[in-house]
């Protein structure tokens, strides 16, 4: 079968920010990084810039930008997505992605999904949806350590790939890269950040779990997931911050991507849902303990985090709640894993695995819609504890707890939950912390084991960029 789609082996690099670092003048630029090398779980790393159409979703309406005009829909936005991926296309043997949307889908992108509340104050401008439409891609397997430039030409038949080839053309000299990475290196002044402020008293924290777990005692729900919001003032590059922090806390669903106006930084852990040949799987994140301060330490509280009681009931009822959404587009759902142990450099996580086939006649954006926004950062049941998260976090979530990844024209997808991500808009930098409160949680555990999960991040950019604030 003919396919629109080439390959053009590339120079591979075992750091891709020098790739990223390539493409990053361009317009819209992403990075899907797997955190390699310091990261033993992931395997690709998928960049590129400069989409042929761009959808931009700010509450009811969802700008498509493409060929220097713009359209307005309200249509829902992932149905609007079905119409600009071609179906069928085939699969590539050796790489996941052949073209296709890269970008985020906001939390806040669930309310087109289910009628919701409005409580919460907005105060963050990035859209709640911030998709590109890219033919051509540069995918790094670090497994095989082996690097190609994917070009897609039924996505854009009008598109200038010149351009790209010439960046990403194979005679590119070694010594060009190694000035990159120095440049990169010796750019720290271009970054510097105040000191990170809660948004949260510890007393508006304290009284949010007692209604939550009021809820939970006359039946509302079971569980529900409960952020605080940190933010501090910026100047410079956030890529240089995004290049310090994927050091400190390497991670297998980490990303970055520059939009109008601001940038992403994330280095999640956790994989939301990925689609390969028509096999689902999730793996949701429920139970969190700290990394201890010595070997001995550390393995007990790996060993306490599993045998939990408490932890583990959390993490099984996130597992039901995702088999329940799997099963609407999909067929033999299953878990081959429970309560699973991953370790990162600051914490260690409780993980489970569900899988399932999809239906005959549904798709990657079927998929992702059926289940948005995860239920490992919601609670359960899912509405109930989103309308009640609406009602106690003074803020809206912006990208935080919404996804990254992408959907490729092949039909595969992967995407993360944006957990462990800073937003930056405009001059601010924002980042979020939250656990999962459920009927026998302990305020005061709670509250730390959310400092616990971003506190790395915050005291990362501090130590290396931080200015002395003014009073």
């Amino acid at each position: 079968m003919s396919t629109p789609v080439q390959l053009f082996p590339i120079l591979y690099c075992q750091d891709s920010s020098l790739w990223f670092e390539q493409v990053r003048q361009l317009a819209m630029p992403i990075w899907l990084d797997s955190g390699h090398p310091q990261s033993s779980y992931g395997r690709f790393d998928i960049i590129s810039a400069a989409p042929a159409i761009t959808f931009t979703c700010v509450g009811k309406v969802t700008q498509i930008a493409q060929d220097n005009s713009i359209q307005e829909s309200t249509e829902n936005p992932f149905t609007l997505l079905q119409h600009y991926l071609p179906g069928n296309q085939p699969h590539l043997e050796h790489i996941p992605f052949c073209g296709g949307i890269l970008g985020y889908f906001g939390y806040d992108l669930g309310r087109r999904l289910e009628s919701l509340p409005v409580v919460a104050l907005q105060d963050i401008s990035l859209a709640d949806m911030h998709l590109g439409l890219y033919p051509w891609a540069i995918v790094q397997d670090h497994h095989t350590q082996k690097a190609w430039l994917v070009i897609n030409s039924a996505l854009a038949p009008t598109y200038n790939f010149l351009d790209i080839e010439h960046i990403c053309s194979s005679d590119l000299h070694v010594a060009r890269f190694h000035d990159l990475k120095s440049n990169i290196k010796n750019s720290e002044k271009l970054f510097n950040i105040n000191e990170f402020q809660a948004e949260l008293k510890v007393g508006e924290y304290r009284s949010a779990v007692k209604k939550i777990q009021a809820y939970i005692a006359a039946g509302d729900c079971y569980q529900v997931n409960f952020a605080q919001r940190f933010s501090a003032e910026f100047t410079g590059d956030p890529f240089v911050a995004y290049l310090e922090l994927r050091q400190t806390l390497p991670s297998p669903f980490s990303a970055y991507m520059e939009v109008t106006g601001g940038a992403i930084l994330s280095l999640s852990p956790e994989r939301f849902i990925k689609l390969q040949h028509n096999q689902a799987e999730t793996k949701p994140i429920k139970g969190t303990v700290a990394r201890g301060k010595t070997p001995e330490e550390d393995s007990a509280n790996a060993a306490r985090l599993l045998s939990s009681v408490k932890d583990r009931a959390e993490n099984l009822m996130i597992v039901d709640l995702l088999r329940n959404d799997l099963s609407k587009t999909c067929v033999e759902v299953n878990v081959p894993e429970l309560f699973g142990l991953q370790s990162f450099a600051n914490v260690h996580h409780l993980v489970s695995t569900v899988t399932a086939s999809l239906k005959p006649g549904m798709n990657a954006v079927d998929l992702l819609a059926s289940c948005f926004p995860g239920g490992s950062i919601t609670g359960a049941p899912k509405i109930r504890a989103m309308e009640i998260i609406e009602e106690l976090e003074p803020v809206r979530r912006s990208l935080y707890c919404g996804s990254l990844g992408y959907i490729s024209a092949c039909g595969n997808m992967d995407t993360s939950i944006a957990i462990r991500t800073l937003v930056c808009d405009r001059n601010k930098m924002y980042c979020w912390g939250g656990g999962g409160i459920v009927a026998d949680s302990e305020t005061e555990t709670e509250y730390q084991e959310s400092l616990a999960k971003v506190k790395v991040l915050m005291d990362t950019l501090e130590y290396r960029f931080g200015r002395v604030t003014s009073t």
